[in-house]
C-alpha cells in the first residue's frame, strides 16, 4: 500500500486523502448495510481522524437509529448520494477515527479485510478466510478498533 491514498464520491465534488495505514479493513454483513449497498455486505477501513482529509464539497449526514438506540451517521457526498465515511462530524478536531467506505478509494487493490462484523446476517454463500476475527453482531466496545489490536 502507497501512502497517501486518495479517493472520492462518483461525481468528483468530494475528494479525500489518507496519510497513513488503517488500523483495520472490515466488512459488515448487516442487512442494513446489504441494503445500502445492495450487495452481501458493506467494506470499510478505519483509519485515524487526524490522518483523514476531505477536500471539495462538504458531505452531508444521513441519520439513523441503530439496534443499539445509538445514532448512526453516514457522511454522503449531496450532489451523487456517494456514501463516503461514518462516524462523527468528518473534520479533524471532531473525531478520534473515522470509517471510511472502501469501494470510495482510488486505488482499492490492496485491501483485503480481516474482521468481520454481523455474521449472524451473512449471506449462505459467504466464506470467511481461516484467522480472519468473526462477530455475530457489532461488539459492545469498539475501542480495539482504534488500539490496533484487532
Amino acid at each position: 500500500m502507497r501512502l497517501p491514498q486518495t479517493g472520492g464520491c462518483q461525481c468528483g465534488a468530494i475528494r479525500y486523502e489518507i496519510r497513513e495505514a488503517p488500523d483495520l479493513v472490515y466488512t459488515c454483513h448487516c442487512t442494513e448495510c446489504q441494503r445500502l449497498t445492495g450487495s452481501a455486505f458493506a467494506m470499510a477501513l478505519v483509519v485515524a481522524g487526524a490522518a483523514f482529509q476531505l477536500a471539495g464539497t462538504q458531505p452531508r449526514p444521513l441519520q439513523r437509529k441503530a439496534d443499539s438506540g445509538r445514532t448512526v451517521t453516514r457522511w454522503v457526498c449531496p450532489d451523487c448520494g456517494t456514501w463516503i465515511c461514518s462516524g462523527p462530524k468528518p473534520e479533524p478536531a471532531a473525531r478520534d477515527a473515522v470509517r471510511v467506505r472502501a469501494g470510495t478509494l482510488d486505488d482499492t487493490s490492496w485491501l483485503r479485510p480481516t474482521t468481520h462484523f454481523w455474521t449472524r446476517s451473512t449471506q449462505p454463500w459467504i466464506v470467511f478466510p481461516e484467522g480472519d476475527q468473526r462477530f455475530e453482531t457489532q461488539p459492545e466496545d469498539l475501542a480495539w478498533m482504534r488500539a490496533g489490536s484487532a
